[in-house]
């Protein structure tokens, strides 16, 4: 029996305008980044996490205003808590199989393939994913993501108006088809999914595709980027995601 959790989600204010939440007894490995960023006329909500417990309570503080949730891909770290919310978007690729949600959502380690058992070492996480339940109710052997019908789907070019603030809808494949980041160009600030984080990146999975992962990352490179927000690990900077896309195309290119 895993013990209950004190607080199930932690938060860090990166600037007036930005809240970056997590869920700490999560795994690493699916321990996504959930951006909250408030705009003028309205906020954005960029991921979801887990939807092992409300994020619509748990952000109930930080907003007063109509709010989008947007989803940068298909995958159960990051659609979690979508149907809690009233605008939800996804890529136009992806925003299908969200409606009768059938993906993997696995939280034990013995549901994952053999070959990606050694990523998923980290010390407090043995069985399963989680170190801890958010509730008495949850019962982790249960666990599934809530099938929601995204109410917008967009793809590359459309914009999310802020009122003050505008970002680009890139559409960046490889990772899953519908992978999309978040663009900008005023503050040269992306936020970008899991096309690119800092950490090992996933290609192989079912739905990836590596050809599209090389484009993605030539394209990202010549990005005029200031600030790189991705789905998992902390933040950086241009050079860094520089390497990052060179160690990549340096990888499948050998």
């Amino acid at each position: 029996m895993l013990p209950l959790a004190k607080k199930w989600y932690a938060r860090r204010k990166l600037s007036a305008d930005i809240t970056l939440l997590w869920e700490p007894h999560v795994h690493s490995f699916l321990r996504c980044n959930i951006w909250h960023i408030r705009g003028r006329d309205r906020d954005l909500l960029i991921d979801t996490g887990l939807g092992a417990k409300s994020l619509k309570d748990e952000i109930a503080d930080l907003t007063d205003k109509p709010l989008a949730a947007v989803a940068t891909h298909i995958h159960y770290d990051h659609v979690g808590c979508l149907h809690e919310f009233d605008e939800r978007i996804m890529h136009q690729q992806e925003a299908p199989r969200m409606v009768d949600y059938e993906e993997f959502c696995w939280l034990k380690v013995s549901e994952f393939p053999a070959d990606l058992h050694a990523m998923l070492v980290e010390p407090g996480f043995d069985e399963y994913l989680i170190d801890a339940r958010p509730d008495e109710a949850f019962d982790v052997d249960r666990y599934r993501i809530r099938s929601t019908a995204p109410t917008r789907s967009v793809h590359e070019g459309d914009l999310i108006d802020l009122a003050d603030r505008h970002f680009e809808i890139l559409h960046l494949p490889g990772h899953s088809p519908g992978s999309i980041g978040l663009w900008e160009e005023a503050s040269g600030t992306l936020f970008s999914g899991d096309a690119i984080y800092d950490g090992e990146l996933l290609d192989q999975l079912d739905d990836s595709d590596i050809d599209d992962y090389i484009r993605t990352m030539k394209r990202l490179r010549e990005l005029p980027v200031e600030i790189v927000h991705g789905g998992h690990e902390p933040s950086f900077g241009r050079e860094r995601m520089i390497e990052i896309a060179d160690a990549y195309l340096a990888l499948r290119d050998s």
